[in-house]
């Protein structure tokens, strides 16, 4: 593999990466079951949730908002390794969000991925998430409101 195919890939890889939390924090999941393969498996051992297949993934999404108020998430660049047509990495993840019932929290997590290229390029195969720190204090702010001057 030439570097200028390594570079790309790692470039597309983390672009994934990011295109993921975007439809999470814009609750877009049918783009998030698109950033999956297919037989793409989404494992989140901590909440629990599991989903195997984009169709699981995109209705595990169209639930969310029936349990969670707000989440913002962020990801940090972590680990990337290339192995020809597949990858594996660590994103790195900061959150702070509360559930309809008044559960809130922030957390610190890693997403352990296994990544494929596809013929529309580097997809989801698994990815797992691992909370190494969670705070479940009662968050103290709020959602501002949004009026008419909001953007």
């Amino acid at each position: 593999m030439s570097d200028f195919q390594a570079i790309a890939d790692r470039v597309e890889i983390e672009a994934l990466r990011g295109e993921f939390t975007d439809a999470v924090m814009m609750r877009d999941y049918d783009r998030v079951a698109s950033l999956f393969t297919p037989d793409g498996v989404w494992r989140m051992p901590d909440i629990p949730a599991e989903m195997s297949g984009q169709e699981q993934i995109r209705a595990w999404g169209w639930k969310v908002p029936d349990f969670v108020d707000f989440l913002v998430q962020n990801t940090h660049p972590g680990l990337i390794l290339l192995d020809g047509d597949t990858a594996s990495g660590r994103a790195y993840m900061s959150e702070v969000g509360r559930g309809r019932d008044g559960r809130s929290g922030v957390n610190y997590a890693i997403y352990h991925d296994r990544y494929r290229r596809t013929p529309d390029g580097w997809r989801f195969a698994e990815r797992v998430y691992e909370i190494r720190y969670l705070d479940e204090s009662p968050l103290t702010g709020s959602v501002p409101a949004r009026g008419a001057d909001a953007r």
